[in-house]
């Protein structure tokens, strides 16, 4: 299947019609990150690119009331690529889309805008933002019980691997779609696995996370199986993360390397991680966004609960990957608490606003941690300067809610939509009565 690198409405124009293209989906996301999807005929695909697609924007989760309902999708040609898991003798494409209002104003919660936005004000400082996230997930044997596939653990082989025929397809799959893949293997719980992409610019690596997302349920359910993304579905079991790499350039030039520097850190490096560390309790809302987010950010199971930095130290929230010489261009910073069921390109936006205004406002980046937080007793972490991520959604709530630098990133609309959908979701939860309250409680009480 061909990798397209469409510049103009025009290339993919011809795109369709060189590859007999059936239909045209037109991907958008709510604000939660969940996929919205409609598909178009060939014949209307030159006069969308003109005058975008309306649609009812009252029915998204976040989106608008249903008296100011009106939105339009504009599909972006630059998106344009052949779904990997469709027949290829008629074929289907994708785009991504950009959502306006009916006069042509972009949406304020529409998520793509909102990391547009932050990416113009890195560039404007003379910035290009790079990430690279590493999205774990589940392959189950169904969608409605976390059914694993097999016992295997970190990197095993088959036969205690037995979804090396799945993470195959899914790479060849995420391949035919322009995705540049580094490796793959299993990961430390049972049935879960990782397969890490290259590194991109911020909004191609949220484009590229979102079909990542996609290509990694279809191919599951050839094979038969069910993917998930979900952070903690096993009890006493590693969740899933999505540690993000990330890196600001200026031209060719990294600008978190400095030669002559302890860690080979530049100021601006510095000050980065320091932006993510002051913020990290702010923006977890954003980057650990669900109920479930937080039954993996606890002590004991890999998770990064301890907002503190470090180079070999895997307990800390943020590494500094080793510096090998000649390699400056890789020299990056990487965020280990965002979880894979987020909305990439809000978590993309917080982490880099968090770490523009470390740089902004000159944050001086405490001393790293290279002792094992998880085994530090309360005294200890204190005496050294070491807080907690929030422990619950509701805690997180409360913190995006008070925090002015989260409402700046996301702004006004969308920012208050996010508060307003997760205490309805803390309260849902809250009200439950679970199986483990019946079982403990229900016999003695």
């Amino acid at each position: 299947m061909a990798v397209f690198n469409c510049k103009n409405a025009d290339d993919v124009l011809r795109a369709v019609k060189d590859y007999n293209v059936s239909f045209i989906q037109y991907w958008f996301i709510d604000i939660l990150g969940v996929l919205k999807s409609f598909q178009i005929t060939p014949k209307e695909l030159e006069a969308s690119f003109e005058e975008g697609m309306g649609f009812d924007g009252s029915s998204i989760v976040g989106f608008t009331k249903i008296q100011e309902s009106d939105m339009v999708a504009f599909p972006d040609p630059s998106t344009f690529q052949l779904v990997a898991w469709r027949p290829s003798e008629r074929p289907v494409a994708r785009m991504f889309c950009d959502i306006k209002t009916p006069e042509g104003v972009s949406f304020a919660a529409d998520s793509r805008f909102i990391l547009k936005k932050m990416l113009q004000k890195a560039a404007a400082k003379g910035y290009t933002y790079y990430v690279g996230p590493e999205l774990e997930f589940f392959l189950f044997a169904n969608s409605t019980e976390p059914k694993i596939l097999d016992r295997g653990g970190y990197f095993d082989a088959p036969p205690l691997d037995l979804a090396n025929d799945v993470r195959r397809d899914i790479i060849f799959a995420l391949e035919s779609m322009g995705v540049g893949i580094e490796y793959s293997h299993h990961e430390v719980a049972p049935s879960q696995h990782e397969i890490d992409m290259r590194y991109a610019e911020g909004l191609v690596m949220a484009d590229t996370t979102v079909t990542y997302r996609v290509v990694v349920k279809e191919i599951a359910r050839k094979h038969g199986c069910y993917g998930s993304f979900m952070p903690k579905p096993l009890y006493g079991e590693n969740g899933s993360g999505m540690h993000c790499h990330q890196s600001l350039f200026k031209g060719s030039k990294n600008a978190f390397f400095d030669a002559s520097a302890a860690n080979h850190l530049s100021r601006e490096g510095k000050s980065y991680i320091a932006g993510l560390l002051k913020h990290a309790p702010e923006m977890s809302l954003v980057t650990n966004q669900w109920v479930n987010s937080y039954k993996r950010l606890v002590p004991g199971y890999e998770a990064p609960v301890y907002i503190a930095w470090a180079q070999r130290n895997r307990s800390a929230l943020v590494r500094v990957p080793m510096y090998k010489p000649g390699k400056e261009a890789a020299t990056r910073i990487e965020l280990r608490c965002p979880d894979p069921a987020c909305n990439p390109y809000l978590a993309f936006a917080v982490m880099l606003g968090a770490g523009l205004k470390g740089i902004e406002d000159n944050y001086e980046l405490p001393a790293p941690i290279e002792e094992n937080i998880f085994k530090m007793t309360e005294a200890e972490m204190a005496a050294k300067g070491i807080s907690a991520m929030p422990g619950s959604l509701h805690e997180a709530v409360v913190n995006l809610e008070k925090s002015a630098l989260m409402k700046e990133i996301l702004g006004d609309h969308l920012h208050a939509a996010l508060v307003e959908n997760k205490k309805r979701e803390w309260d849902e939860y809250r009200t439950q009565v679970t199986q483990y309250e019946i079982d403990k409680y229900l016999p003695i009480l």
